[in-house]
């Protein structure tokens, strides 16, 4: 199909997901060019930080092309038409090979989609690739078996966090402007934040969940049906809310989906008289000093934005990680991935084995359900008095691209929640919550500041982000960085 367009290719790589959309439906640029474009810096960037486990540049060509043709007859598209994006490699992709980051599923090719994967392409987004995750999500971290570690794209000394790992680098660098996530303790919200992009975890049931890697048809499906969210990476609090507009909405596959749909979306002004909580700790966790200051820096800077205080104030919640981990654990089908290893003859990475091979009991399940509904009652109070709790998204830059956590954080050891134990809250209750960057360290860094919500507020939370982006102006990563990292 002809250009309509003689800008160069590479600009349509400066827009985000709302005004690359706009552009490829006013035929500014073509589907065509703009998958190409994403396809083209894939090729040059993902040698280097390995975001893609899968790329599928044959499919995507066709589907651009078949968009360009309905755009050229005038026809109606969807509302991502043209749209290159990226699916995270726990999601399945009908036709594409989806491995879940494990050995035992190198060659598994699934016959149908996730429904966020099924109602992107209903909204004629292109797929391009498959992102590269940890195995099975377990761990905060960008490696496993199968694949080169992805890499963080401020310095590939680095990891970029996880489990949604590709996905966030994939958006970082300018590969594709939206990509999916899932979080089931932080695993879109670590690596937003670690990486510099907007990450999203709406609120539970909101994106309906179906088949993912808890297919009960494949041997060992294993997923966390107690804590998972799908939700997207992207540039901006805009841009994720047009995800969100695409992907949001009841299902019948899944019994725990939202009835509740929202008509719109887009961020709205914040109100004068909101009230805003901000810890730095969350009154448990330890938190770098300058992760805690910059955060806080942030804040305040939304305060001045506003025009009102934002106070200091932590729910009266104690460390919930040994609640989140029996609650992965009972999650786990355990018998079925120790079946299948011995039968594919495959061995499964630390943190997998970690849940594998602990002694778990009934009690710690029950002991684990019974401190979940306090912990969501004890928010749902704390909520009363407050809109909004921000607090940092990440106890610690990024580290090592070899190591699972910093063996310390301010001098404390990092523990079982490794660099994200304030994040796991908003999984247990089900709130929204997102990273919105906001700053680096001093190295250079990315920060980003977690902003939470009220039950089913997602809206609200979109709206408060896109405050802080225009109170706070963030200066994303370019390929210029690439002769320093």
């Amino acid at each position: 199909m002809t250009s309509v367009s003689a800008e160069p290719r590479d600009s349509l790589l400066e827009l985000g997901l709302c005004d690359l959309a706009a552009a490829i439906r006013r035929r500014e640029f073509s589907a065509s060019e703009a998958v190409d474009a994403a396809l083209s810096r894939i090729a040059m960037l993902d040698g280097r930080f390995h975001a893609f486990c899968t790329v599928d540049p044959d499919a995507a060509r066709d589907v651009a092309e078949r968009i360009d043709q309905r755009l050229y007859r005038g026809d109606a598209v969807g509302p991502l038409a043209g749209v290159p994006v990226a699916v995270k490699d726990l999601l399945c992709t009908r036709g594409l090979r989806t491995t879940f980051g494990s050995a035992a599923y190198t060659d598994y090719v699934p016959e149908e989609d996730d429904i966020a994967v099924a109602r992107l392409r209903a909204a004629d987004a292109v797929i391009v690739g498959k992102t590269n995750t940890s195995e099975f999500g377990y761990g905060a971290v960008g490696y496993n078996s199968l694949f080169p570690a992805t890499l963080n794209p401020w310095n590939t000394a680095l990891g970029p966090g996880g489990s949604s790992a590709g996905s966030a680098v994939a958006v970082a660098t300018g590969m594709v402007p939206l990509a999916l996530g899932s979080d089931g303790g932080g695993s879109i919200r670590v690596p937003a934040s670690l990486c510099g992009v907007f990450g999203l975890k709406p609120s539970f049931g909101r994106i309906p969940l179906y088949p993912g890697c808890r297919d009960e048809r494949l041997p060992g499906a294993s997923g966390w049906e107690l804590l998972e969210h799908i939700g997207p990476l992207t540039r901006s609090a805009d841009d994720a809310a047009l995800a969100m507009a695409v992907m949001a909405g009841p299902a019948p596959q899944d019994r725990q989906s939202l009835p509740l749909e929202i008509a719109d979306w887009r961020p709205r002004a914040v109100k004068r008289d909101i009230r805003i909580a901000f810890s730095a700790d969350m009154g448990f966790a330890p938190v770098d000093s300058e992760i805690a200051s910059i955060a806080r820096h942030s804040a305040e800077g939304l305060s001045r934005e506003l025009g009102q205080q934002t106070k200091d104030a932590h729910p009266d919640v104690s460390d919930p990680q040994a609640c989140f981990e029996a609650l992965v654990a009972l999650d786990t089908d355990r018998v079925g991935l120790r079946r299948m290893a011995n039968a594919k003859g495959v061995s499964f990475g630390p943190a997998l084995r970690r849940v594998l091979e602990r002694d778990w009991s009934a009690d710690a399940f029950t002991s684990a359900l019974l401190a979940r509904k306090q912990l969501s009652n004890q928010m749902w109070r704390f909520m009363r008095d407050f809109d909004f709790l921000l607090s940092p998204t990440v106890a610690t830059a990024a580290f090592a691209a070899d190591l699972d956590a910093p063996a310390t954080i301010a001098g404390m050891p990092s523990g079982g929640a490794g660099c994200a134990p304030l994040a796991a809250i908003a999984n247990l209750t089900g709130l929204p919550a997102a990273s919105v960057p906001v700053g680096t360290t001093r190295d250079g860094r990315p920060v980003g500041l977690q902003v939470m919500g009220r039950q089913l507020d997602d809206v609200g939370v979109l709206s408060l982000c896109a405050a802080i982006e225009r109170a706070l102006p963030w200066k994303s990563w370019s390929s210029s960085k690439l002769s320093g990292t």
